[in-house]
């Protein structure tokens, strides 16, 4: 199970963010220890793997900030003590002007009608 675990984040969706390799990218959670009260809502809700639990020193810690999906903030979301932070949102913003990535994005929905089209459930 480990490593099977190992293999998926070895995949292009924890390697890469619409094409750049996610290690040219700054964004990723920051714990403050003075906050953390070790409750672990952050590393079971987590499912990239980013959180492991130090049961030693009964805490938290950011262990794959690699993993941290760019621009996702539901962890600092469920985080009763506010004890988790990111950088401003505005750096990922400013990444996908860079990048161009809207126009990307556009072309992506138009060649792939079939993955994004809203499906009847019925």
């Amino acid at each position: 199970m480990v490593e099977e675990n190992a293999d998926k984040f070895k995949s292009k969706k924890f390697t890469e963010w619409h094409g750049i390799p996610r290690e040219e990218i700054d964004w990723h959670s920051t714990i403050d220890p003075e906050k953390c009260i070790a409750c672990g809502m952050c590393i079971t809700g987590c499912s990239r793997g980013v959180y492991a639990f130090d049961y030693e020193q009964n805490k938290v810690v950011v262990a794959h900030p690699e993993r941290c999906m760019v621009g996702c903030t539901t962890c600092q979301a469920t985080c009763l003590q506010d004890a988790i932070s990111f950088p401003p949102k505005e750096r990922v913003r400013q990444l996908i002007r860079e990048k161009h990535l809207l126009t990307e994005t556009k072309k992506e929905l138009l060649n792939k009608k079939e993955k994004y089209a809203l499906h009847d459930k019925a």
